[in-house]
Order: structure tokens, then C-alpha cells, then sequence
């Protein structure tokens, strides 16, 4: 472990040659096991594209009010498009950032008679002010799906099952962007940009402004820092790979502390997941693995179900309750009555 508090692994090991790739793999299956998060470096996104991305969510962000409203989420039963200022909850208590939440571009689906994750299914929401925005997110989520592809190739590997494993039970995969500003707060006590959380799918990789802290990570029972490394992603597994592994791998809890004014804070968490109606299988581990499994945390408040939708349901509900009763009152009573 470095002063870091987090493993950093280097992504380009898996093209040195077969004794560095195994390197990587090793300590890819050793960071998210006893950790749950990790620094990745080389994973070929170059400086250029990482601007462009900060430029054009700077250049959201400062869109007259107006503009960012027209697109508001509440506006959409598929839980796209922009969120103001406290407008998302995290454990009951809200979040203090404002954000577009980005994800795969579909037609909805009209069956009223299909699951109820069906409803995450539709088209986004783009500011008709920034046509740039939608080009570069695009970019964006073409290069990050690759690396995330790559990730979980290592990960097959490592956990003793063929290379392929995920692509197999993954689908179509359900990604997520959420292009996130945490403005600064005055308050003597910190306050909660986002509040402590597991993320509800497989896998996460965020980018962070340079330069801007707030992140944390719980380790050992206690709060630990988790500043922006130049270059490198701060990756994260989901209830999703924990549950798939019986709890070999770790979903960890983590949490953003928003910055002092007049200081801001741009991220850009992106979320790889499988197909809303894919279920995951648990991996057949090795005796010497499986025999350190230590299970899926049992936690009543936060069920971890196997089918991907289920979970991405359960997240979106919680965390909008706004777009929930507007759109879904149906759903929000079946699981008051459950």
C-alpha cells in the first residue's frame, strides 16, 4: 500500500508480456479483495480527451439556470438529465452536487406487463445549448468501455474462470454516466456531497479534476482519504462482482465530502454494468479462493439482488424519490407494501 492509502495498478502490464500481465492480474484480484477500490494508471486516455471532457462539464454547469431545467430529470421516467442541488438523496439525507446523468441512448419500452427495471430504459436528455456535450461523452463512454471490457477480462482470469466469463453473462451492457460539480460550502463541518454508499452494479471508474480531494473510502472501519492521482482512474467494484463472488471481492463503502467555498469539484463516475436483465451467475471460484469467501453482507436496508436490473431499480428509486412518485407511484407502493 502506498501513502495513497489505495493500491495504484498499472493497466499497460497486461501488454508486457505474459510474467507482467499475471503481475497485474494478482494484484488486481488482491486490491479488490481486501479493499474494493484502486488508482489504475495506463490505460491510454490521453490529457487531451480528459480536458475536453472537464471543458464541456465547466461549460454545463455555467448554462443559464434555465437551460439546465429544461432538461431536469423529473422530466424524464428514465431518471436522465439534469439534477439540481439537493435534489438527489443518499441514506435518506441529501446530496449536496448538482449533475446530468447520462446513459445507454434507447427508445423506452411501452409493456406494461414487463419488469419494472424496464422503466430505465429510454432516451437521454442534452442541453440544446452544448451540442459539444453529447460528442465527447460519447467519445468518452466508447474508450472507457474498452477498458472496463479489459478489467474484467483480468478479473475472469484471476478468479480462476475463462477469460470470457463476463462478456458471456454480461449482454448488452447497462452503462451510466453522471457528470457530477460539488460546489463549495461555507459550513464549519463538512458536509455530504454524496453520502456513504456501495454502488449497486459491477463495476465503477471515476474520473476526478485534478487537484480536487473530497473522496473517502472506508478501510478498516475508518474514513481514509482518497485524493485524484494525475492520470489515473479511482476504480471501484459493485454489490453486483461481490455478490457474484459470494463476498471474496469486496464492495466497499465511500463517500464525497463537498469542498470549501469559494473551491468546486468536477467528477465523472462512470458506470459499467450488465444488461438490465442479466443475472450473474456465482463464479466457480478455486478451493484456495472460495475458502476465503466471506459472503454477501446481509444488510435489510440494502437487499442485493442477482438480476442487474433489479439492483439498478432499487438505487434509482431511493435516490430520486421525486421522479419515483412522479412517474412510478406504482412502484414506490409495491415496495412501501413489501
Amino acid at each position: 500500500m502506498s501513502e495513497l492509502n489505495l493500491p495504484i495498478l498499472d493497466l499497460s502490464l497486461l501488454d508486457q508480456g505474459p510474467e507482467a500481465a499475471a503481475r497485474f492480474r494478482d494484484d488486481l484480484r488482491t486490491a479488490t479483495r481486501d479493499v474494493g477500490f484502486f488508482y489504475l494508471t495506463g490505460t491510454g486516455i490521453s490529457p487531451e480527451l480528459e480536458a475536453r471532457l472537464l471543458q464541456a462539464a465547466k461549460d454545463f454547469f455555467a448554462l443559464p439556470e434555465e437551460e439546465k431545467l429544461a432538461i431536469e430529470n423529473v422530466t424524464s421516467p428514465h431518471f436522465r438529465g439534469y439534477t439540481r442541488v439537493g435534489g438527489e438523496l443518499t441514506q435518506g439525507r441529501v446530496d449536496w452536487r448538482e449533475q446530468i446523468d447520462i446513459g445507454p441512448e434507447r427508445e423506452a419500452i411501452n409493456d406494461p406487463d414487463g419488469p419494472g427495471y424496464n422503466r430505465l430504459v429510454g432516451p437521454n436528455l442534452w442541453p440544446a445549448a452544448q451540442p459539444e456535450l453529447r460528442d465527447v461523452v460519447t467519445e468518452w463512454h466508447d474508450r472507457l468501455t474498452e477498458i472496463a471490457r479489459t478489467l474484467l477480462r483480468a478479473w475472469a482470469l484471476s478468479l480462476g474462470a475463462e477469460e470470457e466469463y463476463f462478456d458471456r453473462h454480461f449482454g448488452d451492457p447497462q452503462t451510466l454516466i453522471k457528470i457530477v460539480r460539488y460546489p463549495g460550502k461555507d459550513d464549519p463541518t463538512p458536509q455530504q456531497g454524496v453520502g456513504a454508499h456501495k454502488d449497486s452494479g459491477v463495476l465503477t471508474l471515476l474520473w476526478v479534476e485534478p487537484g480536487k480531494g473530497g473522496l473517502q473510502v472506508l478501510r478498516d472501519g475508518e474514513w481514509v482519504d482518497a485524493p485524484p492521482v494525475p492520470g489515473a482512474f479511482v476504480v471501484n467494484i459493485g454489490e453486483l462482482l461481490e455478490y457474484a463472488t459470494q463476498g471474496y471481492l469486496t464492495a466497499t463503502n465511500h463517500r464525497v465530502v463537498s469542498p470549501r467555498f469559494p473551491d468546486e469539484r468536477i467528477s465523472v463516475p462512470f458506470f459499467f454494468n450488465p444488461a438490465l436483465d442479466a443475472i450473474l451467475p456465482i463464479i466457480d471460484l478455486p478451493a484456495e479462493l472460495a475458502a476465503e469467501a466471506r459472503g454477501v453482507e446481509d444488510d435489510p436496508t440494502n437487499p442485493i439482488h442477482a438480476t442487474y436490473g433489479e439492483n439498478a431499480l432499487k438505487s434509482r428509486l431511493r435516490a430520486h424519490p421525486d421522479v419515483a412518485e412522479r412517474w412510478h407511484p406504482d412502484l414506490v407502493a409495491a415496495r412501501a407494501a413489501s
